[in-house]
């Protein structure tokens, strides 16, 4: 019997329930960003500072590239919090609405939420143990800003347990101590799911706003990404020289590797929680693998995804509620990778992060996955591991080169993405059996 007492056979359809876009204010604008382009100033910027290294410039020619880049790079940064703030109000609410929808719903958060805890420990674990093995390359650090090496402090456990609640929230953001405004939102969003009346609406509808807004600030500075892009990646070339294209190519290797974990979790899932054989999942899913390395998006994935969930003989019920919630809220690489991404930039400034503030980043990043889910990857990638770094005391600032570089490990993180959400879709549907 079903917790709704009924035959499973005649279960209450989970897409009775399923939240759906635009129902409470959730669809977030579209922005189409210079993607190549960001990548093409980045290539030219640091070939550039390479080359002109012993060129002797004059010093107005350099600072005047140096204020390029920080401009950008500032302009980058004061979107975060206001963003993270909305993303983590509409994503947590959502996420509340979801657990409602019954038995299905609850046991796919749970896979959600274990997958990204998962992905965190591995990365926690893993990663510091393969740059011991695969060292970041030399002049890595040219990559922070100068004076940054080495004046990060990551502060002690009782220091940090004091940090998680603020007693003013406001001055906690104009310092930009993401934990306790992580805390303080994802709190908020409970309490407004709980609200009575229109009172609810109106505070999703104003977050709603503010986050549109904050999307479209986040888009202009990201439309001139090439120029301060290009700007940043010369200075780095002038002090570093023709080490920084080996750092990048490292960075890429490690951080996708922390993606193919999920990859491997999303077979391995599929086999245990869906019982289905290892050769019918790697031919189902296929397809939508394929869409996902060519479009690098899940929501253009989608309808393979359903196909595959047909050629895996799951419930049409359970795949058409599980899919579109799962491309919604879920991002399975997202909190593994994040985090390999704040590690490693702690690596490049020489910061040791222990293993108990490495558990706060995880949670960090779970929380925040939740809300950014929905954006596209290069505001993605800055809205999501800044505040993780942040958490953990790391710089954010090479972020902003890195971003340039994010295509690459995207199509990584788009390809375990679209594989764990059919596998959990698989474990979904198989637990109404056991129901």
């Amino acid at each position: 019997m079903s917790e709704t007492g009924q035959h499973p056979a005649h279960e209450a359809d989970p897409r009775d329930h399923q939240p759906r876009a635009g129902e409470g204010g959730f669809e977030l604008v579209t922005i189409r960003l210079p993607v190549v382009a960001t990548f093409a100033a980045l290539v030219i910027g640091l070939g550039l500072g390479v080359a002109l290294s012993d060129a002797g410039l004059a010093d107005w020619l350099v600072d005047a590239a140096a204020l390029i880049g920080t401009l950008w790079l500032r302009a980058l940064q004061m979107t975060i919090i206001p963003l993270v703030a909305a993303l983590l109000v509409l994503g947590l609410s959502q996420m509340v609405e979801a657990a409602s929808a019954g038995r299905a719903a609850r046991w796919f958060l749970a896979l959600v939420i274990g997958v990204a805890v998962t992905g965190g420990l591995f990365t926690a674990l893993a990663l510091p143990a393969l740059l011991d093995w695969f060292p970041v390359p030399e002049n890595a650090a040219f990559f922070l800003a100068e004076g940054e090496v080495g004046e990060q402090q990551v502060p002690g456990i009782l220091d940090f347990l004091r940090s998680l609640i603020a007693p003013n929230i406001i001055a906690a953001a104009a310092e930009t101590n993401m934990l306790p405004l992580t805390i303080f939102f994802a709190l908020f969003a409970v309490a407004i799911t709980r609200l009575s009346g229109g009172q609810g609406r109106t505070l999703l509808g104003f977050f709603h706003a503010l986050a549109n807004a904050m999307l479209m600030i986040i888009g202009w500075v990201l439309w001139v990404a090439p120029a301060g892009v290009a700007a940043l990646a010369f200075g780095v070339g002038l002090r570093s020289g023709g080490g920084a294209f080996a750092v990048l190519g490292h960075y890429i290797l490690v951080v996708s590797a922390m993606g193919l974990f999920i990859l491997v979790l999303a077979y391995v899932m599929a086999v245990v929680l869906g019982r289905v054989s290892l050769p019918a999942f790697a031919r189902a899913v296929l397809p939508a693998q394929a869409v996902a390395v060519s479009t690098q998006s899940s929501l253009a994935s989608l309808p393979a995804m359903l196909d595959s969930a047909s050629r895996l003989g799951l419930r049409p019920s359970t795949a058409e509620f599980v899919l579109p919630l799962a491309v919604a809220i879920f991002r399975a690489t997202s909190v593994a990778m994040n985090l390999a991404v704040a590690l490693y930039v702690a690596e490049l400034a020489g910061i040791a992060v222990p293993f108990t503030l490495m558990l706060f980043g995880i949670a960090v990043a779970v929380i925040i996955s939740i809300g950014s889910v929905s954006l596209p990857g290069s505001i993605s990638f800055v809205v999501s591991i800044g505040p993780v770094a942040l958490a953990m005391g790391v710089p954010i600032e090479p972020l902003a080169l890195l971003v340039a570089v994010e295509m690459l490990p995207d199509i990584v993180r788009t390809l375990a993405n679209v594989t764990m959400n059919v596998s959990v879709a698989s474990a979904v549907d198989r637990s109404r059996d056991a129901g």
